[in-house]
């Protein structure tokens, strides 16, 4: 039984077929995404989060598990699809090529699987597509998109040039500075943050105004990007817990702005993709399985799946994936049976375990796109980063600039909509639930979620 199916107690439902969307509500969806934001930091100051609680008022705060591995760029495929890896082709922020040494890092155009907007858009409806990570190359097929992180530049992310006139306006960027979060001083940091946070805003304001849209799907990653370098400051209550709050508050504030804007036929969904937890070392797997006698190198200065030598039994990409590169069925479930062993078995410098839970990779993946996909895949204790790269290190703890990290279990859900039963929810119900909350048929899909609407045909709120 798979990961999603064990967390839902049962087997993956079918979509079905929706409503025919001819309803005199003409009902509307905004859903924000709130990029590595935890459950337990909304929940802890309701004072930071004036607005996401007057939010839920109505409806539902509710933790949300992630996916396996919690990482942005599998995750985000994942929700706006509805369905698993295995299904998606998107396992990490570097996928590995088919039946070759290459690796590559995925964009929009290697997501096997329709996003919710495709739906959308299919049955007639309007959908503005913001920020999202892992739509580039922008999508020309919808009403509106700016592609999300790693776009190379403001008119490349742009489905057309009026969106990309809008961005300049604005003072748009892709992303964060994150090179200023690597030195002691996180003022410039923040400062950048909070500048790239406010463009964002008003661009979603800009377009929500427009009000020529059915679907309005918009992402904040900044939050990703200050909780990587300032969570543990956060979490073990240091100097610049203020400012990092303070930033939540601007955040806070602008989601509160704009839900202001919506009217009584327009659902809000808020979700983050993943949580958060305090990082304290970073893991280098291939280093471990080079001194367990799991992995060799053919050269000097490797820097590739391709430099391996020929006695390598397994290797490892981030976040956590271990592949197993041996012939023969007895061999492999040898080694794998050894490597799942060994990761159990792994404890950090204070004695601490590293893996909260290692699964074997068809535990948590089942598609057409499996022949990618790790033959283990870790999800970390807290305090653990599981990082790769290639070529021997002096240690295989080690720590960085960042001091915070992603979390499986502490993602959140935040509705205005009394209907949205949110218990147990993970990520794969949110596509979905959107559809369902549009009255957008779903054909012969089969989600590996499920709508977490408690029943269909009842009044909008």
């Amino acid at each position: 039984m798979s990961l999603f199916d064990r967390l839902r107690g049962g087997t993956g439902q079918d979509g079905g077929d929706g409503d025919d969307g001819d309803s005199d509500d003409d009902p509307r969806v905004v859903f924000l995404g709130l990029d590595g934001v935890p459950y337990d930091l909304v929940v802890d100051h309701p004072d930071v989060f004036e607005n996401l609680h007057r939010i839920a008022e109505g409806g539902t705060l509710s933790r949300l598990s992630s996916v396996v591995p919690p990482e942005s760029s599998a995750c985000w495929p994942c929700l706006t699809t509805g369905v698993n890896p295995g299904k998606t082709g998107v396992y990490g922020f570097q996928d590995r090529a088919v039946g070759s040494d290459e690796t590559y890092i995925p964009t929009g155009k290697d997501v096997r699987a329709d996003r919710v907007w495709d739906h959308v858009t299919r049955a007639g409806k309007a959908a503005t597509v913001l920020n999202v990570p892992v739509t580039f190359p922008p999508q020309r097929d919808v009403q509106r998109m700016v592609s999300g992180f790693l776009s190379p530049s403001i008119r490349d992310a742009s489905s057309d040039p009026a969106v990309a006139d809008v961005l300049d306006r604005y003072g748009y960027a892709i992303d964060v500075d994150t090179s200023l979060g690597h030195g002691d001083d996180t003022d410039a940091f923040l400062e950048n943050a909070r500048e790239t946070l406010e463009a964002r805003y008003r661009t979603f304001d800009h377009y929500l105004a427009e009000d020529d849209w059915d679907l309005f799907f918009g992402v904040f990653m900044t939050t990703d990007r200050v909780n990587h370098f300032l969570f543990g400051d956060y979490a073990n209550d240091r100097p610049e817990t203020e400012g990092f709050l303070e930033f939540y508050r601007t955040l806070d504030r602008y989601v509160g702005r704009l839900y202001d804007r919506l009217d009584d036929d327009t659902t809000l969904v808020i979700a983050s993709d993943h949580g958060f937890t305090d990082l304290v070392y970073e893991v280098s797997c291939n280093e471990w399985l080079a001194r367990q006698g799991y992995l060799t190198y053919g050269t000097d200065d490797p820097d590739g799946i391709g430099d391996l030598g020929d006695e390598t039994e397994v290797y490892s990409l981030i976040p956590g994936r271990f592949f197993v590169d041996v012939d023969g069925a007895a061999a492999y479930e040898a080694v794998r049976s050894r490597l799942i062993a060994d990761l159990e078995a792994l404890t950090g410098p204070d004695g601490s375990p590293v893996c909260a839970t290692v699964y074997k990779g068809e535990e948590v993946f089942d598609g057409p796109t499996t022949d990618i996909a790790p033959d283990v895949v870790v999800v970390p204790e807290d305090g653990f980063d599981l990082k790769s790269g290639f070529g021997r290190k002096d240690a295989v703890f080690t720590s960085g600039p960042r001091n915070g990290m992603h979390k499986f279990s502490n993602a959140c859900l935040i509705t205005d909509d009394d209907r949205i039963v949110a218990d147990g929810a993970d990520l794969y119900d949110i596509a979905p639930t959107l559809l369902d909350l549009l009255d957008v048929p779903r054909g012969t899909v089969t989600f590996d979620g499920a709508s977490l609407l408690e029943r269909r045909g009842t009044d909008r709120r």
